[in-house]
């Protein structure tokens, strides 16, 4: 959290804050305070972290609400401490998209430690937890109505840039939450599944699932093979099913995260 906390802040004391780009939650509102009336952005994120932290504690718990404490105080702290740092850039478009990448890893940490940095990523913890939204998805949504507010209230053009930044911001927290390798999980629907469960069992050397399916025109019972893969196994995968049966029907899909024997869990990146 402690990590989170120091990258989001110095992102956003390099790239965010000098190109005016409220790129969502409360530090995006603390740029258009800023903007508008020149009021520190540590002073407005305490000041709106704390009835916030309140919410979090009734709805998350105290236990939660203690994680939240640390970085709803840290993270201003940090934005103070580091409001000397020099901008590298005054390119709006690379100052979006490398402050969406650091606050993303930011983000990306403090919520793999199950903690927030209060404002609105307490808001998309509480989402999270209630819905079941994505983390990545829940800060876009909420960060967009802070976007909404800096397009009426800073510039069109500043708005823009913020919409970048929050996209990038969105796929590094969900890189940061499922970590880079992603796996395919195989639908395989055979007339032979017994030639196809031994090719992937013993020539590919991964475990597969039997469930089972029904012919929607025929009726027949029709075991279908899951079976999860890397993606550089895809392509083996598919020669050794068309070897074994080349009429059998296979469906690829993307596998954000898997986690279990044989493939590694995602919280053991960091």
């Amino acid at each position: 959290m402690l990590i989170g906390s120091f990258f989001i802040a110095a992102s956003f004391n390099m790239f965010l804050l000098p190109n005016r780009i409220a790129s969502g939650g409360v530090s995006g509102i603390s740029v258009i305070l800023n903007t508008l009336y020149q009021i520190p952005p540590a002073y407005t994120q305490w000041a709106l972290n704390i009835p916030l932290f309140i919410v979090g504690i009734l709805v998350l718990g105290k236990y939660f609400g203690v994680k939240t404490a640390v970085g709803s105080i840290v993270l201003p702290l940090f934005v103070l401490l580091t409001a000397h740092l020099t901008p590298p850039t005054h390119d709006p478009l690379l100052a979006s998209l490398y402050g969406g990448l650091g606050v993303g890893i930011g983000l990306g940490l403090v919520f793999r430690g199950r903690g927030s940095t209060g404002g609105l990523d307490l808001a998309a913890q509480i989402v999270h937890r209630v819905v079941g939204l994505r983390l990545g998805l829940a800060v876009a949504f909420l960060d967009g109505l802070v976007i909404l507010s800096a397009g009426i209230f800073i510039s069109l053009e500043n708005a823009l840039y913020a919409l970048i930044g929050l996209f990038a911001t969105s796929k590094t927290i969900d890189i940061i939450q499922t970590g880079f390798q992603t796996s395919k999980a195989a639908f395989i629907i055979s007339k032979h599944p017994e030639l196809v469960s031994k090719a992937i069992l013993h020539e590919l050397d991964r475990g597969l699932t039997k469930l089972q399916g029904v012919g929607g025109y025929t009726g027949d019972d029709r075991p279908v093979l899951l079976a999860v893969v890397g993606q550089n196994e895809v392509l083996r995968l598919k020669l050794l099913v068309r070897d074994a049966d080349p009429d059998a029907f296979v469906i690829i899909t993307n596998a954000s995260e898997v986690l279990g024997e044989g493939f590694h869990d995602g919280s053991r990146l960091l």
